[in-house]
């Protein structure tokens, strides 16, 4: 990896942040649920964009470079799988079980099955 693309995953990295900060404070301020639905979204859109990327990568119809930028960048520091696991906890710590089983395993499931969408459409001739 060269200097310019180390620097430029970086840059695509905290845009990516950034730009799921300003979406989750879009969707809190127009959801009121005590569900994390913002994270859930985030989290599915980001896993459907990467395999989208990297759909499109393997049938070579987008450079590897544009691959780190944008799927290890970009989409790395969008998608945030941790803050899913920490609202998970939450809601047990606040007995909430069945919405915290329906979160983790709900939201793994379902961003899987949209990375793989991804994949598949990016995939596509």
């Amino acid at each position: 990896m060269t200097p310019l693309i180390f620097l430029a995953v970086s840059l695509a990295g905290g845009a990516g942040a950034a730009l799921r900060l300003l979406i989750d404070g879009l969707i809190r301020a127009r959801v009121r649920t005590s569900v994390p639905v913002g994270t859930l979204m985030i989290n599915v859109i980001g896993s459907l964009l990467l395999g989208l990327i990297t759909g499109l990568t393997l049938n070579h119809l987008l450079p590897e470079q544009w691959h780190l930028i944008l799927g290890g960048g970009l989409m790395g520091g969008f998608t945030t799988f941790s803050t899913a696991s920490f609202e998970s906890v939450r809601l047990t710590q606040d007995r909430r079980y069945l919405a915290a089983l329906a979160n983790g395993i709900g939201m793994l499931l379902i961003a899987c099955a949209a990375a793989g969408l991804g994949l598949w459409i990016g995939f596509q001739r």
